[in-house]
């Protein structure tokens, strides 16, 4: 029996669509960088840029566990000396709702040029609107924040 290896000719690219509203932002980047890789597919070969679509709704709307909405910090950088400064997430989330998603991915793909071909099949926005009706989006759920123990 001979390996298979999807040749990037052979690609056919899939739109999906995940509603980030109430869900934790871990398992939110997670679903949406494992979809982009495409390792969700049945034809994934490490070494071929075969991942799908996604786009990201209610990205305002997105929870995080525990103490991080003001213990976890984003570095910025405006490029002049000793201009470096940390931003929890609460701040972020209040400049640019979508950018909080986007790093959370971003920081799950491979750091090399195929996740960089990757990233930019990730299209996140703050409200329920989006601009992609056209290509009929796939619905995809992802597992919502547990229940309490009782």
């Amino acid at each position: 029996m001979k390996t298979f290896m999807l040749r990037k000719e052979d690609v056919q690219r899939r739109w999906f669509e995940i509603d980030a509203a109430g869900k934790i932002l871990g398992k939110v980047a997670a679903k949406a960088a494992r979809v982009l890789m495409g390792k969700e597919s049945p034809t994934y070969s490490p070494g071929v840029d075969c991942g799908q679509f996604v786009i990201v709704t209610n990205a305002r709307e997105v929870k995080v566990s525990g103490r991080k909405e003001t213990g976890k910090l984003y570095f910025r950088h405006t490029e002049y000396v000793g201009s470096g400064y940390f931003e929890p997430v609460a701040a972020v989330r209040a400049r640019k709702p979508e950018e909080v998603i986007r790093l959370a991915v971003k920081r799950m793909l491979p750091k090399n040029t195929l996740g960089e071909h990757m990233g930019r099949r990730l299209k996140v926005y703050a409200g329920k609107d989006h601009p992609h009706a056209a290509q009929k989006p796939e619905r995809i759920e992802v597992a919502g924040p547990r229940a309490a123990k009782a």
